[in-house]
C-alpha cells in the first residue's frame, strides 16, 4: 500500500493529523520525519545550575520537536514513542562520544556481564502525573532509546533508579528560582534498585534522560540523587532544549 493510501486510511479511520504541518494522516509524516534533526548537540542550560554535567539535546524546543513532545506528554499519542525515542538516541550517543564514556558492545574478550555499561536514567516523573496521563512518557522514551543503541551495538541499558518525593508541584509556569526551591531533595535513589543494579553491572556509568532540559534544576536534582548514592553521572541527554534558557551550539 503506498504512503498516501496509507495517509488516506488514517484519515478516514483514525482521523489523525501529522503534529508537525497538521497534514490529516499520520502523527508524523514523511517530511516532517525527514526534517528531525540527524544529529544532537551541546546544549547547556543558561545559566547552569552549579555542579551540572555536561547536558546535550536533538534541537531547539519549537516546532516539531516541541509538537512531538507535547503529543505524547500531554495527548498519549503512543506513535510518537519512536521517533522521540530516536532523538533521545542522537543525544545519547553525542554524550557518549563528547564525554569519553566507555559504552562499548561487550563483545569483546575478557568483557564480563556489565563491563562498559552505560545506564539511561529518566527523570523520575510525579506519581499524579503518571496516574493523570496514563503513561510516564520519559521512561517510556528512554526505554526506546536504550532499544534502538542496543541495535547500533552500543552497551547502554534502561534503568528506572529514581523516585520523587511527595509534595512536589508541577515545574510548568515555574522560574528557576522557583524550580530550583521546588525540587531541592525532591529526588531519591532507593537503595533496592542500587543493590540490584551493582550485581548486574559492577562498572556502569550512568546518563540522565528527560525529554525537554529548560532551567536544568530538573536534571540537576537527579543528577545529585544518583551521585548521592556514589553512582558516577557523565552527563544529560535530552530530546530538546528551550531557547529561553538554553542554547544548542551548531
Amino acid at each position: 500500500m503506498s504512503n498516501r493510501l496509507v495517509d488516506a486510511w488514517h484519515d478516514l479511520v483514525v482521523g489523525g493529523t501529522c503534529v508537525g504541518c497538521r497534514r490529516p494522516g499520520r502523527l508524523l509524516c514523511p517530511a516532517c520525519r525527514a526534517g528531525l534533526p540527524a544529529r544532537a548537540h551541546s546544549s547547556p542550560p543558561t545559566p547552569a545550575p552549579a555542579g551540572i554535567v555536561p547536558a546535550f539535546a536533538a534541537g531547539a524546543y519549537e516546532g516539531t520537536l516541541k509538537q512531538l513532545v507535547i503529543g505524547l506528554k500531554e495527548h498519549q499519542l503512543l506513535g510518537l514513542r519512536k521517533p522521540l525515542a530516536d532523538l533521545l538516541a542522537l543525544s545519547v550517543l553525542e554524550a557518549l562520544a563528547k564525554t569519553g564514556t566507555g559504552a562499548g558492545t561487550g563483545t569483546g574478550a575478557g568483557s564480563g556481564p556489565g563491563a562498559g555499561t552505560t545506564i539511561l536514567v529518566p527523570v523520575p516523573s510525579r506519581p499524579a502525573s503518571v496516574r493523570e496521563r496514563g503513561l510516564d512518557s520519559t521512561s517510556a522514551i528512554t526505554r526506546g532509546a536504550a532499544s534502538v543503541l542496543r541495535q547500533l551495538g552500543v552497551g547502554v541499558r534502561h534503568h528506572q533508579l529514581l523516585r520523587t518525593r511527595p509534595g512536589v508541584a508541577d515545574q510548568a509556569g515555574l522560574d528557576s528560582r522557583q524550580r530550583q526551591a521546588n525540587l531541592d531533595g525532591s529526588i531519591t535513589c532507593p537503595a533496592s534498585g542500587i543493590r540490584t543494579l551493582a550485581r548486574m553491572t559492577p562498572r556502569a556509568t550512568f546518563i540522565v534522560c528527560d525529554d525537554v532540559i529548560t532551567t536544568g534544576a530538573t536534571a540537576r536534582e537527579a543528577q545529585r540523587a544518583l551521585e548521592s548514592a556514589g553512582l558516577h553521572v557523565k552527563a544529560i541527554a535530552t530530546v530538546a532544549a528551550t531557547q529561553r534558557r538554553s542554547r544548542v551550539q551548531t
